[in-house]
């Protein structure tokens, strides 16, 4: 049915505390029915809110938390690029100090249902389910915390 948007739950809203980031490796398929690789992570601020990025740095691609495994600034304001120490605007994703000054990370959409924190709008890769396994309405898939 067209319209229809799958949710995948990524982690229990408990899991993240305010102020905390946590990355999720996951896999995406693509528009060839291939499975790629698909890294991101998940915010929940300090005002409660939950937001996800796709975990690439704009300015070379690496991970943000390379290095130190930290998403933050020293002063934990903003989403911070651990190669190169670009910054980044926490609700926007937009670059404001570094070397890839106003290009973004790429946002993720997510919705807090449940008490879970699901990604939508995406199709990730679900693992096989064997006639063996008890069926459910619920989707399985894969993630490795980063």
């Amino acid at each position: 049915m067209q319209g229809d948007v799958s949710l995948y739950v990524i982690c229990a809203l408990d899991s993240l505390e305010r102020g905390q980031a946590a990355p999720f490796s996951l896999s995406r398929v693509t528009d060839e029915g291939e499975a790629r690789p698909f890294s991101i992570f998940v915010v929940r601020t300090e005002s409660d809110q939950c937001v996800g990025y796709v975990n690439i740095c704009p300015h070379q691609g690496s991970w943000l938390n390379i290095g130190d495994g930290r998403f933050f600034s020293e002063d934990g304001q903003r989403l911070r690029c651990g190669r190169h120490k670009a910054e980044f605007d926490l609700e926007t994703g937009v670059c404001v100090k570094g070397p890839c000054v106003d290009k973004m990370i790429e946002p993720v959409a997510l919705v807090v249902m449940d008490g879970d924190v699901c990604l939508c709008g995406v199709k990730l890769a679900e693992e096989e389910i064997s006639d063996d396994d008890d069926l459910d309405e619920t989707m399985e898939i894969m993630i490795h915390p980063g």
